[in-house]
């Protein structure tokens, strides 16, 4: 008779497990929550494969596993598991890595490896962080349909629960939540009650919520950071105690005046403290010096910081994590450049930190890498706000780490998933000054599935679940670069039979189109690029369809990229480009190359049968087609821009035909997607100039939408007229 785990731990001597001929001792280091997880998750692949869970002795048991803890041996986050006859001992380096241990048991279970059949090994981590970065959807950074329709999934502690267990088991080890004002749903300010808007009642079911997901996340090893934007406070205090009324802001608009008032100061380091009091399992908190803040000078920024957030910790009287965003303007404005003399100032401050006695190191000094668009090239071009100087590596430093935020702006619906891609994004970050990584999106949650239309089960009920190679890739390869692609192909196989076994390979191949396009366009903050949707910042600063225009005139993000515009304004002159530069007719060679190739690797998969793996085979050829369509499109706009500079008139005529053929690629994604993908909410689309805000929150995104506008592009051909016409 199978009893319940718990049971099992009061008897204090381990357990047993028994299937067919096979019995199986495991025996625990300690009892610790780490360590019970780690258990649990063992415990449930065994039984998954048929084993039994015994109470009684068993003393003819065919294999042991014993589960220790050695930090002095391998390591913290390592692990290894060696064998011995019939004995299998998983050794973590400490909780966290007897858990990623026991998990690497429980992946060659669930891929059908028999005990028998364990191999031994060891990992260790490659970057100590490895960390998601989460959006609450209640006080969002920004104000969108798109982030409030995720409200009460987020509140559904099933949802945090199952988002854990996807961190743990792909290795990523902190959990960052970001909100603009996070205090009122957490506390009842003890000097400014007036503060939250809820009763008791519903504070009360705050508080658990909150409670719980940090717990659940202590229990699977994973840091929790609280990070606020500045400087906000909510409604409620702006009318019940502001001193300054002008800059109430009860909008919570972002780029306004700082309001530095005492009351507003004294109140949010009382709220730092008392969170921290009230929160113990929670890590860490961290600090962002930008938004509402306008009219401070990067000085000024920093000193407000240090009177709240880090007195707030300091009063505390606990160790605290700290993460310590880079700054990305050096002016008194809300957005502004970088500057050298910022990032001094910012160092010495970060430096200060790392000296005091309740922090625990190293600090997190967070930038954006390639500002709000990661997923373009593994190079870094640029941070928020502009160039990245040396200040911060030179020399090493030693009371931080640097942190890059690789930002998701341009794929929510569409799977993703490009090994090599992250692989060699590790490899350009693999400095001494580097501590790791944030993944994840500001104008998307991973939580409520608003994609999929009804028709038939699937094997995902959240959002995240629809992306998890996404989350496997980058989460395994920061612990692990050297993990190999039969890992990911493993889990293709596992979830849909031998059949996908290339599918891996496939989205390799297609859904590198999304860093191509983003590589080869330049961009900035969030709305600037979307490359799911092909859609970009236009003239008016609304995001719309990437007209052909636009793609000739853009410049390039990668250096090694050529713009069409420089590409025929060179070859027009008789000029060449240097062995390595990626032109435009070099680009769209290997888009069709490369799409192609994916189409023809999916083209025998049967998803009759398989509703899920219809999705997966249908984002292959949606990114395949969009692949394609922009090939045809590059090609259109050399020949466009061709005609336009020369007047020959057969450019234009080939820039009509592959203008067109691009058109039908298009009219392709829209076939593929229209019958399984709904029209989306897009926060992308909810600033758009000219709509009040209740208006924009209305409109949708779906590449059916867009066919009218990638039409016009085969209308600026055949209207086109040379330069000298003009």
């Amino acid at each position: 008779m199978k009893k319940k785990l718990l049971s099992l731990l009061l008897i204090g001597a381990g357990f047993y497990i028994e299937s067919n001929a096979q019995r199986v001792v495991i025996e625990q280091a300690d009892h610790s929550a780490q360590s019970i997880y780690a258990l649990k998750a063992l415990t449930k692949a065994l039984e998954a494969r048929n084993y039994t869970v015994e109470t009684s002795q068993v003393t003819t048991a065919q294999y042991t596993i014993r589960l220790a803890a050695n930090k002095q041996e391998i390591g913290a986050e390592a692990y290894s598991i060696a064998k011995q006859g019939k004995q299998l001992t998983v050794t973590g380096g400490d909780a966290r890595g007897l858990i990623y241990g026991c998990l690497s048991l429980v992946e060659d279970l669930q891929n059908g490896v028999g005990l028998e059949k364990i191999s031994p090994r060891s990992e260790k981590p490659h970057l100590p962080l490895r960390a998601i970065k989460f959006d609450l959807p209640w006080d969002t950074y920004r104000h969108s349909y798109a982030l409030d329709l995720h409200y009460e999934t987020c509140r559904d502690t099933l949802y945090w629960r199952a988002f854990l267990d996807m961190m743990v088991a792909n290795r990523f080890n902190a959990l960052s939540i970001w909100n603009l004002h996070p205090y009122p749903f957490m506390i009842k300010p003890t000097n400014f009650p007036a503060a939250t808007p809820f009763n008791d009642q519903q504070m009360r079911e705050w508080q658990t919520l909150f409670r719980t997901i940090f717990r659940m996340a202590k229990e699977r090893a994973i840091d929790t950071y609280l990070i606020p934007f500045n400087i906000f406070t909510s409604p409620e205090f702006s009318k019940a105690y502001n001193v300054n009324p002008a800059l109430n802001n009860l909008e919570h608009r972002h780029f306004i005046d700082g309001d530095t008032s005492a009351i507003v100061k004294r109140y949010t380091r009382e709220c730092v403290t008392q969170v921290l009091r009230e929160y113990p399992d929670l890590t860490g908190f961290g600090l962002t010096l930008g938004e509402g803040m306008g009219g401070m000078t990067p000085q000024q920024r920093e000193d407000w910081m240090k009177a709240t957030i880090i007195d707030g910790m300091r009063q505390a009287n606990r160790k605290t994590k700290l993460i310590h965003r880079i700054p990305f303007s050096s002016t008194t404005g809300s957005l502004g450049i970088t500057s050298v003399d910022t990032e001094k100032l910012t160092r010495k401050s970060i430096e200060s930190e790392g000296a005091l006695d309740f922090i625990e190191g190293p600090i997190w000094a967070d930038l954006k890498y390639n500002w709000s668009h990661a997923h373009s090239t593994p190079t870094l071009v640029k941070v928020h706000g502009g160039k990245l100087y040396d200040t911060y590596f030179k020399p090493d430093p030693t009371a931080y780490k640097i942190t890059w935020t690789a930002r998701n702006e341009d794929f929510f619906c569409l799977r993703w998933g490009v090994p090599d891609f992250v692989r060699a994004h590790i490899a350009a970050n693999n400095q001494s000054y580097v501590g790791g990584y944030f993944l994840g999106s500001e104008t998307y949650i991973p939580a409520k599935d608003y994609f999929t239309t009804p028709g038939g089960s699937v094997d995902w009920k959240y959002a995240f679940e629809r992306q998890w190679l996404f989350y496997k890739l980058w989460g395994r390869l920061l612990y692990n670069p050297a993990t190999t692609d039969a890992v990911f192909k493993a889990e293709f196989v596992r979830r849909y039979g031998p059949s996908a076994t290339r599918l891996l390979e496939a989205y390799a191949l297609a859904s590198s189109t999304p860093l191509r396009l983003a590589s080869a366009f330049d961009f900035t903050w969030d709305f600037s690029l979307y490359s799911e949707g092909m859609m970009a910042h236009d003239a008016v600063k609304n995001v719309s369809y990437i007209s052909v225009n636009q793609q000739i005139t853009q410049a390039t993000l990668d250096p090694t990229y050529v713009s069409v515009a420089d590409y025929v304004k060179t070859t027009i002159a008789g000029g060449t480009f240097d062995k390595g530069k990626i032109t435009p007719p070099i680009l769209a060679s290997m888009l069709e190359r490369d799409c192609r190739k994916a189409l023809e690797l999916i083209k025998s998969i049967k998803t009759s049968a398989n509703r899920s793996l219809q999705y997966e085979v249908a984002d292959v050829q949606v990114w395949a087609n969009l692949g394609l369509h922009l090939a045809e499109k590059l090609k259109g706009a050399v020949a466009l821009q061709t005609y336009r500079l020369t007047g020959q008139a057969d450019q234009k005529k080939i820039a009509v035909k592959h203008l067109k053929q691009a058109l039908t690629h298009w009219d392709a994604v829209v076939a593929i997607t229209r019958p399984i993908y709904k029209d989306m909410p897009l926060v992308h689309l909810s600033e758009q100039k000219g709509g009040t805000p209740a208006e924009n929150d209305k409109l949708r995104f779906h590449w059916a939408i867009l066919r009218p506008e990638v039409a016009k592009d085969v209308d600026i051909a055949e209207n086109a007229k040379p330069v000298s016409a003009r």
